[in-house]
C-alpha cells in the first residue's frame, strides 16, 4: 500500500560524462519497452558495477541509484536522505527546468519530522493489526463478489473463458476497499484509478498530472463539505480526518493529501502485486502446485511475491542533506537518491538463488515495504488483501493460462512502480 510520490520521468535515463568526483554513468542497455517488461537483468547490471550509479531522467536531473541490499536498508534508516517535497522541488528547480516532483501534493511520504511525525498520528490507528483484521470479513466478502463476477462470465461458455484479471478482479478488489475504509463511492471507482495514473505516471508537461491533482482536491473537498453541511459522520477513515480538521491538526491540503496518498497507495501495491503474482505462478507450474496443494501457505507465499516481483521498484525520491558515504562511494550534499527496492531484493549477498521464485523461502527480510519512519503504514492492509485474493481465486479457479503470448502483456509506463496494465487470462472450468 506504498506509492511513490510523483518522480522525475526516468524510464529511460541516459548516461552523461561524469564529473571527476562522481562514479562512472551507468544506464541500462535495454530499449524502455525492454526494461519495463523486465528491469532485474539492467538492475543487476547496477548492482554489480558499482554501490551507487549516477542516472539522468528525460529533464537532465542527475539521479544516484542505490541498488545493493544492505546500503538501501542502511539508507532507508537514514534521515540525512529527506523526502521534504517542496524542499526537494526548490532544489530540482534550482537545477533544470520542467521537473515536477509532485509537490503539489503533501503527504506524509512527502514529507520530514514534524510534519510526518503529526500527519502519520493522524492515521495510524486505522492500520493496525487489530483494526485491520477487522476487516478481513469485508475483504473476504468484497472478494467473493468479484469472483462471482468472473464465474457469471465463465457461465456463458462451454469450457473456458476469458478475462482481464487486472480489470476485473486485481483493481476492483483494493479500491472497494478502500472506499469502504474512506467512505468514498464505489462507482466513482474509475476515476479514482484516472487519478492514479496520471499522478504516478505523469509525462513530460505534467498537464495531466495538475488536472488530477485538481480534480481529486476538488472530489475530496465536496465530499467533506456536504458531510459537514448535513451533520453526517459515518465511521470511516475521512471523519477522522474531518475531526482531526476541526481539532487544528490537519489543513484542507493536508486532508487531500492524505486521502490522495490512500486512494493511490492504497490500491497501487495491491493491484500490481496481484497480476505479478499470477503471472509467476503461471510462470512456474511447480511452485504453482506446491500452493495449490495447500492454500494455508499462502501468508509465506506472499512474502515471496513481494521480495521475487516488489510492487514498487524505486522507492520515492530522496535528496541528501548533507553528504553520505555508501559503499565508500560519496554522494554529495544536495543530491537526488533512489533507493531500488527491486534491485535489493533480488541481490544474490542477501538472498540465495535471488531470481527464483522459492516460495516456502521462509525469509521475510524483503525491503517491499520500505523502512524506518516512511515504511508503509498499509503493509498489513496490503498483505492481508492479497492473501485472502490469492486464495480465493486459486480455490474457484484452480486451471487459469495466459490468454496470450507473454511478450504482449504490457506493464506500467513507469520506473518507479512494478505493475501490469492488463493479464489475459483462460478460465477453465
Amino acid at each position: 500500500m506504498t506509492t511513490a510520490t510523483a518522480a522525475p520521468r526516468a524510464n529511460s535515463p541516459r548516461a552523461n560524462s561524469p564529473r571527476p568526483d562522481e562514479p562512472e554513468t551507468t544506464e541500462p542497455r535495454q530499449s524502455p519497452p525492454t526494461f519495463l517488461s523486465d528491469p532485474y537483468p539492467a538492475l543487476a547490471r547496477l548492482r554489480q558495477s558499482a554501490p551507487v550509479s549516477v542516472l539522468h531522467s528525460d529533464g537532465g536531473l542527475r539521479l544516484w541509484i542505490i541498488p545493493r541490499y544492505a546500503d538501501v536498508r542502511a539508507a532507508l534508516f537514514d534521515r540525512r536522505f529527506a523526502q521534504d517535497v517542496r524542499r526537494a522541488q526548490a532544489l530540482a528547480d534550482s537545477r533544470v527546468e520542467g521537473v515536477n516532483l509532485g509537490s503539489e501534493i503533501t503527504h506524509m511520504l512527502s514529507s520530514d519530522p514534524p510534519d510526518h511525525t503529526r500527519l502519520r498520528r493522524v492515521v495510524q490507528a486505522a492500520f493496525s493489526r487489530k483494526r485491520v483484521e477487522a476487516m478481513r470479513p469485508m475483504i473476504e466478502r468484497i472478494t467473493l463478489e468479484l469472483l462471482d463476477g468472473l464465474d457469471a462470465a465463465a457461465a456463458h461458455h462451454t469450457t473456458t473463458a476469458t478475462v482481464d484479471l487486472v480489470r476485473d478482479f486485481a483493481f476492483p478488489l483494493p479500491i472497494l476497499v478502500v472506499c469502504e475504509l474512506l467512505g468514498f463511492p464505489p462507482e466513482d471507482r474509475d476515476l479514482y484509478r484516472k487519478w492514479s495514473t496520471a499522478i504516478v505516471t505523469q509525462e513530460g508537461d505534467h498537464t495531466a498530472f495538475r488536472q488530477a491533482v485538481q480534480e481529486m482536491g476538488s472530489y475530496v473537498l465536496a465530499i467533506a463539505d456536504r458531510r459537514i453541511r448535513r451533520n453526517d459522520r459515518p465511521a470511516d477513515l475521512l471523519t477522522e480526518l474531518l475531526v482531526a480538521r476541526e481539532r487544528g491538526e490537519l489543513t484542507d491540503d493536508e486532508i487531500v493529501g492524505m486521502v490522495a496518498l490512500l486512494l493511490i497507495g492504497g490500491h497501487e501495491t495491491t493491484v500490481n502485486l496481484l497480476g505479478t503474482s499470477c503471472l509467476a505462478l503461471l510462470r512456474d507450474p511447480g511452485q504453482a502446485a506446491w500452493l495449490r496443494a495447500d492454500l494455508t501457505r499462502m501468508p509465506g507465499a506472499v512474502e515471496e511475491f513481494l521480495r521475487y516481483d516488489s510492487p514498487i521498484c524505486m522507492a520515492t525520491t530522496r535528496f541528501t542533506t548533507e553528504p553520505v558515504d555508501v559503499g565508500g562511494v560519496e554522494i554529495p550534499q544536495d543530491e537526488f537518491v533512489l533507493l531500488s527496492l527491486g534491485a535489493a531484493n533480488r541481490d544474490p549477498a542477501r538472498f540465495q538463488d535471488p531470481d527464483r521464485l522459492i516460495l516456502d523461502r521462509r525469509d521475510a527480510g524483503h525491503l517491499a515495504f520500505g523502512g524506518g519512519i516512511h515504511r508503509c503504514l498499509g503493509a498489513l492492509l496490503g498483505k492481508l488483501e492479497t492473501e485472502i485474493a490469492l486464495t480465493a481465486l486459486l480455490a474457484r479457479f484452480p486451471r487459469m493460462t495466459l490468454a496470450c503470448q507473454e511478450r504482449d502483456l504490457r506493464w506500467r509506463n513507469t520506473m518507479m512502480l512494478r505493475g501490469l496494465e492488463a493479464l489475459p487470462l483462460t478460465l477453465h472450468r
